[in-house]
């Protein structure tokens, strides 16, 4: 059973927010480097140079109803760390939930969690791990931070209380994917989401010979019987959380 309704930022929040245009992570699937390429809001090979719109900085949030998700279109670094500082500080003494997603750097979370300590009970971190294996993320991801950072970044949060949880969306290799979540799952309180890599034939467009290969594989690795037989392997972990692209081809009916 399909429905429009809970697919995407949908299915972990209400509402989205964002400081900033464009992202040094780079990743060759990201959605909203193609939308911005797309709609002329960055020239060509510009993405990376991250923008900070200012005026999204110091805008005051009310209290939303549900989680708010921060950020959905760029991410936290170390260049605009300052920013998304403040974004944080005005959601959080809105009142707001606060699901942090990122790939993540060790220096920002730490900085995070010790200038928001007091929101520990506000904030749920989701960080987005979609491998263990670094060539894998260095290809896919080359400007975000390799699998043991992103690992101790965590472990740090844990550690210091913070509600955790972990994102393996888009699956960059899902013949490894027992090992890591077997290597995640002490740290994380609340979830582990997998899902699939999705509009693979609009990545493909334009693709050079390496992203076509890395494409191919990618396909190779996601078919409905290998999905399956993850499922199969850890529907009875009740942290193990399924995105609607893995829902569709087990059957799950996609409710919020």
């Amino acid at each position: 059973m399909k429905s429009s309704n809970i697919y995407g930022t949908r299915e972990w929040a209400a509402k989205t927010v964002n400081c900033c245009t464009g992202c040094s992570h780079d990743c060759r699937y990201c959605y909203a480097k193609g939308m911005a390429l797309r709609f002329k809001q960055v020239a060509e090979g510009q993405w990376t140079t991250e923008q900070v719109r200012q005026h999204d900085v110091v805008r005051n949030h009310p209290k939303y109803s549900g989680w708010v998700m921060f950020p959905s279109s760029h991410d936290i670094t170390p260049s605009n760390l300052a920013a998304c500082l403040t974004v944080l500080e005005r959601l959080l003494k809105a009142g707001n939930e606060v699901l942090i997603v990122s790939k993540p750097h060790l220096g920002c979370i730490e900085t995070i969690c010790q200038q928001f300590d007091g929101y520990r009970d506000k904030i749920l971190f989701r960080f987005t791990i979609g491998a263990c294996d670094n060539s894998v993320l260095s290809f896919w991801e080359p400007g975000a931070p390799v699998y043991a950072e992103r690992k101790a970044s965590l472990q740090f949060a844990y550690e210091h209380g913070f509600q955790t949880s972990v994102s393996v969306e888009p699956l960059l290799d899902s013949e490894h994917i027992d090992r890591l979540v077997e290597d995640l799952l002490p740290y994380v309180t609340d979830s582990i989401w997998i899902g699939k890599m999705n509009h693979i034939g609009r990545l493909s467009k334009n693709a050079d010979a390496s992203l076509k290969a890395a494409l191919l594989q990618i396909e190779a690795g996601q078919t409905d019987v290998i999905i399956r037989a993850i499922y199969q392997r850890h529907m009875g972990n009740p942290k193990i959380h399924w995105k609607a692209s893995i829902k569709e081809v087990v059957g799950l009916l996609l409710v919020p």
